[in-house]
């Protein structure tokens, strides 16, 4: 029974009496029916929420309406299963009533609540995934790199607050401008933002993408224009989770004495800098970059969440001498412990000169420094080795490559030629196998490679600024801002993120919108649908396609955009109607189902009808 409904089985989801204006964005489910083995996690996971909200009920059944059914499936396959059958004796009827019985009290019930759990748990699943294949893509996003720069905390009323940090992102200088309305304080705010450019030397200003953040743009492009002998580019960045750090124990004891207002708009020039440095000091759950990330496990999503950003700090690697000790922290083997010594003894005795001080760290052993040291960099140091990803265990195979082959160490890294020219099996011993020979000849020929893209931002549209402002066919650029399980959603500056769903996201078919993009991605999107009330804009990255008109039906390919929550918490995705014909019996059947012929034809005609 169970294997034949997880099969055959609808989804179904109803709404409540009486709640149509309180559940209004459930709409999409007020009346839904689809496969239980083909729905997607996304849709499962809106039809669950709304059912917990109070607005959806959900069941599992085998017909569209199984009230017009004289006899449910399961209590045929029961009977079928014990020999039960009408044969005008005595007991026929009360063992009828007895099937009937042990379907609809005993055994529907427990039996559905299986399935749903498991379809939740698979849905779970599939979101944490997608929440943490997106913080990858952000964390490692391309950095601007050790530049002077400007970071603007947008407001309105409040003003927007400006920090400077130099290029290792040491505070500056602070203050808080009024160019947007109500105040319009544009001449003011304008001199105060040259002065601060040419007193620090600014080379880059990052701007958050909050509320205000287009006039806050307009305005700073304004004051650049107006002085074009100052070389300085603006980038308006994602500044999720700033917030958080700004009123966060560590940003408190980084700025005792900043206003929380300033320590945001510091977080914000970070973030530009260096995306990976500063998003690791904020909690991975409050970047927002998930689908229904509040509906899965919290504990599950943490664990995954916090190995995602282990595995990418590693991959980058950290450069000891001006690693912050959240960031520190992140390096496999490290407690916040020792990076907290690590920084102390940084700040009271000097840089350092090579990766063998560590260990006179205070709690840093040799097991300890021995799983550490490989993530490790110390630029500039005293051995050229250390500002790679060389191990100091494999230090005196280079030697020995560099000894025979008459060879200075320095000269050796970074010589492609001479490189790839080296027979790795000549340097193979006991103790060091061929694929850690190649591995460390890969890691000389581009010492302490960054595996991030190269720094590049995207360009928004003058006079393109609130949802209103768009127009169907409008053609934009614009920052894939999170992937989901059904598209992509993207900022083309409206501060309403636009969805481009997976059907117009390439030419070719595709099962995994990552296939053609991911966060932090530049795109272009044709802009297909436009719904103010709502706040939705559908997007498409295929430019040769043209937008609906009002009143039309709707093509082959759907172009209807889901809602995005205020922390990227994707709402529901509106589900195609169910054009599926699922009543055939599967291979998987059990054997009462396939020899009972008769019942299994009416059952796909009842479907195919519904």
């Amino acid at each position: 029974l169970r294997s034949f409904l997880k099969s055959e089985g609808l989804l179904a989801s109803r709404l409540v009496a009486g709640k149509e204006e309180e559940g209004a964005k459930f709409s999409d489910y007020f009346e839904h029916t689809e496969p239980l083995k083909s729905v997607p996690s996304h849709r499962a996971l809106a039809m669950f929420r709304g059912r917990n909200e109070g607005f959806l009920m959900v069941d599992l059944r085998l017909t569209a309406d199984e009230s017009s059914a004289d006899t449910h499936p399961c209590q045929s396959m029961i009977a079928e299963h014990w020999n039960i059958k009408s044969d005008g004796r005595a007991a026929d009827k009360w063992l009828a009533e007895v099937v009937r019985w042990t379907w609809s009290v005993k055994m529907s019930l427990h039996i559905q609540s299986d399935l749903l759990m498991a379809l939740r748990e698979q849905s779970e699943a599939a979101a944490i995934r997608v929440f943490a294949s997106n913080l990858k893509d952000l964390l490692l996003a391309a950095p601007a790199g050790p530049q002077v720069t400007i970071g603007l905390d947008p407001g309105l009323r409040t003003g927007v607050k400006v920090a400077a940090v130099d290029a290792t992102g040491k505070l500056l200088d602070q203050a808080t401008i009024y160019p947007t309305p109500p105040q319009n304080k544009t001449r003011e705010a304008a001199a105060t933002l040259l002065v601060m450019i040419k007193k620090h030397g600014v080379q880059l200003i990052s701007i958050g993408n909050g509320t205000g953040s287009r006039e806050t743009d307009r305005f700073v492009a304004d004051a650049l224009a107006a002085h074009p002998e100052l070389s300085v580019r603006r980038v308006v960045v994602n500044e999720a989770g700033a917030s958080i750090y700004s009123a966060s124990e560590l940003a408190a004891r980084e700025f005792p004495d900043v206003d929380v207002t300033i320590r945001g708009a510091v977080s914000i020039a970070r973030r530009l800098q260096d995306p990976l440095a500063e998003l690791v000091k904020i909690d991975p759950q409050s970047i927002g970059v998930g689908q229904y990330q509040h509906d899965v496990s919290q504990l599950q999503l943490g664990r995954q969440l916090n190995a995602v950003v282990e595995d990418c700090v590693n991959a980058v690697g950290v450069d000891i001498n001006t690693a912050s000790s959240p960031l520190l922290t992140r390096v496999s083997g490290l407690s916040a412990r020792i990076a907290d010594n690590i920084v102390s003894m940084r700040d009271a005795k000097g840089r350092f000169l090579n990766r063998k001080a560590l260990l006179d760290v205070v709690g840093m052993g040799a097991k300890t420094f021995q799983q550490a040291a490989g993530f490790l960099r110390v630029m500039d140091g005293d051995n050229p080795l250390d500002a790679s990803a060389v191990h100091p265990e494999s230090y005196a195979v280079v030697e020995k490559i560099a000894a025979q082959n008459s060879r200075e160490l320095r000269g050796l890294i970074g010589d492609s030629p001479f490189l790839r020219a080296v027979n790795a099996q000549d340097y193979v011993t006991a103790d060091v196998g061929l694929p850690t020979i190649t591995d460390i000849l890969s890691e000389l020929e581009k010492p302490g490679r960054d595996p991030r893209p190269e720094f590049k931002t995207a360009k928004l549209q003058d006079g393109v600024e609130k949802i209103t402002d768009l127009k169907l066919d409008m053609v934009l650029e614009g920052t894939v801002t999170n992937v989901t399980s059904f598209g992509a959603f993207v900022d083309v500056g409206v501060h309403q993120d636009g969805l481009v769903h997976i059907s117009a996201m390439s030419d070719k078919f595709i099962k995994d919108p990552r296939e053609a993009a991911k966060a932090g991605d530049i795109v272009k999107v044709k802009v297909m649908a436009i719904d103010v009330p709502r706040k939705r804009v559908g997007l498409s990255m295929r430019l040769t396609d043209s937008a609906e008109e009002p009143g039309t039906e709707r093509k082959k390919k759907d172009h209807r955009p889901a809602q995005q929550g205020k922390r990227g918490d994707a709402q529901s995705e509106r589900p195609r109607k169910n054009t599926q014909k699922s009543g055939r019996q599967s291979s998987g059947q059990s054997g009462a189902a396939k020899s009972n012929n008769a019942f299994a034809n009416a059952f796909a005609k009842a479907l195919d009808k519904s």
